[in-house]
């Protein structure tokens, strides 16, 4: 009985495979090789032609030039910002510390869109600081002058990205054992000398792989150029955006999409290698010792003013958008949210923003369902016995998170038009899109919790006469039930916030909230402007929210990222 029960569990297992290895088959794969196809020919069937034009015209390695400056710079910038809070953070116990470092959080898990609103909504023409100068100087020009220069673009990927350093630096730092650092300073060391000799070549493993995973998303940034940058500045996500919906030249976008491509899976390999070179640098004690609060008014001092210049720097674009967002002419009121239920154009082309919220739920939740189902079924085969193809396949369902979306989005566009996948008009285009984005979050939230579950627990309910279906909901389910419900956030969450690839596959009639920002962003008047600000109101709040909820399950949901 007890062996036949085995092999018809490991049969159940392998199966469980099939539906995610499918669904990236027809909508990663397959449209990854459509990029590659149409990358190779012009449009006069010349081979290569692409290629050669992108190698030898000035403006594609300008536009490739200005996308590694700009992530090498914001990266510079994040990194000497971010390690000194995460020395503050590694190093002391004080008040609300869990709560700070959740809060400095959410910027990260905002959408790209909401980030460059929010900015918009500080510095821009019609931000706060402008309105609040022009008012107290009684000027009739904006006299802070930053939107659509590479500062603003700066300022908006610190922010996004602080988190990535404070959390990866701060955490590796928290490791150190404090006689390191204590046997050199009573062998007479300043502190300064202390850090650059002992402390700083430790940390190095972390600070590399904090660098490569902002620069991976400085560099396929989209949002925030696209919204903040202006035509003058164009990243390869940008220019992939440009060459696809306003000048059709797809063999152009593709083979810009294959070196966003390189560059990315070149640059997630490595940070891949040093996030392991980083796991076993050091051994952490056995016995993990609480931060000391700080002793004297200087370092007092140094805590306070680390955590005020944080929240200041982080909260002030998010306080920005909610009072631009209420902002009229006629003082606070709620005029632009009211806005949002209405249609004053009655025109049949023109999608109110309520619509666009509506069709944001429901993409939103179809994304939920489908990424959940997915993830559920990898994982619980990847949580079965090790064996070579588990192996594999661990890595490959991750592969989605090595390629941007707007590299998705454009496969999409591109492979999904023609039978028996000629999916352009189906409503199910943006959910699928989306589901390959959360699908691996989901994954990673889901198999560690099913990775913990004894095995001795599923014997025991196979012995008492249950089959694998009912071991499965008996047993497995209830245990991974929080680690379900963070994978389940992430999926919605993601969803609602994602741009680069339904820029590509949404139409007219179905435009989401981030697509509706970025056009009422795009038209002049205070009306659209201040319904944008309120869009960007509401989506962050939701996000913030959900991401909040996963900080309180996540102790014990056992994700792994």
């Amino acid at each position: 009985m007890r062996p036949a029960k085995g092999a018809a569990a490991g049969q159940w297992r392998r199966w469980l495979a099939v539906p995610p290895l499918a669904f990236l088959g027809l909508f990663y794969f397959y449209p990854l090789m459509r990029i590659l196809g149409v990358s190779l020919t012009g449009p006069d069937g010349a081979l290569w032609a692409p290629l050669q034009r992108l190698m030898v015209q000035d403006y594609y390695l300008r536009v490739l030039g200005f996308t590694c400056g700009q992530a090498i710079l914001s990266t510079l910038i994040t990194l000497a910002a971010s390690l000194p809070a995460a020395f503050v953070f590694a190093r002391f116990s004080f008040p609300a510390k869990k709560l700070i470092l959740a809060l400095t959080s959410i910027p990260f898990v905002l959408p790209t869109v909401v980030v460059a609103a929010a900015y918009d909504a500080l510095l821009g023409p019609q931000g706060v600081v402008n309105e609040g100068l022009m008012a107290l100087f009684d000027l009739a020009t904006a006299p802070v002058q930053l939107k659509h220069r590479l500062t603003l673009i700066l300022l908006a990927h610190l922010f996004y990205n602080f988190t990535i350093g404070l959390r990866i630096i701060g955490g590796y730092w928290s490791q150190l054992p404090e006689t390191m650092t204590a046997s050199a300073t009573t062998l007479g060391a300043a502190p300064l000398q202390v850090f650059r000799t002992i402390t700083l070549p430790i940390l190095k493993p972390a600070i590399w792989s904090a660098a490569l995973l902002i620069f991976i998303f400085c560099f396929s940034s989209f949002g925030v150029i696209l919204i903040l940058g202006g035509p003058r500045m164009a990243t390869l996500e940008v220019e992939i955006y440009r060459q696809t919906l306003h000048l059709f030249n797809l063999p152009m976008a593709a083979v810009l999409s294959l070196v966003q491509i390189a560059f990315t899976f070149t640059a997630m390999g490595v940070y891949t290698r040093l996030q392991r070179r980083a796991a076993v640098a050091i051994t952490p004690s056995l016995t993990k010792r609480a931060a000391p609060q700080p002793d004297g008014v200087g370092q007092w001092m140094l805590v306070a003013g680390t955590l005020f210049a944080m929240l200041v720097y982080l909260g002030a674009p998010l306080l920005a958008l909610l009072l631009r967002s209420v902002m009229t002419t006629r003082g606070l009121a709620l005029t632009y949210y009211r806005q949002l239920f209405q249609n004053p154009e009655q025109s049949f082309f023109f999608v109110p923003p309520i619509s666009a919220i509506g069709n944001s739920l429901f993409f939103a939740t179809s994304t939920l369902v489908l990424a959940v189902v997915l993830g559920v079924t990898a994982a619980a085969y990847l949580a079965g016995p090790r064996s070579r193809l588990n192996a594999f396949l661990d890595p490959l369902f991750m592969l989605p998170l090595s390629t941007s979306a707007v590299t998705l989005g454009f496969g999409f566009l591109i492979a999904l038009d023609r039978p028996p996948l000629n999916l352009r008009t189906s409503l199910w285009l943006i959910p699928l899109a989306h589901t390959l984005v959360a699908f691996p979050f989901v994954v990673r939230s889901v198999l560690p919790a099913l990775r913990s579950i004894p095995a001795s627990l599923r014997e025991a309910a196979a012995l008492l006469g249950a089959s694998p279906s009912q071991v499965w909901r008996t047993v497995d389910v209830p245990i991974m039930g929080r680690a379900l419900a963070v994978g389940a956030v992430f999926a919605f969450t993601i969803s609602l916030g994602e741009f680069g690839a339904t820029a590509f596959t949404a139409q007219p009639q179905r435009t989401t909230i981030p697509l509706a920002i970025y056009r009422f962003l795009g038209q002049p008047g205070a009306l659209n402007y201040g319904q944008a600000m309120a869009m960007s109101s509401l989506l962050m709040l939701v996000t913030a929210c959900g991401f909040l909820a996963l900080e309180r399950l996540g102790d014990t949901a056992g994700r792994e990222f």
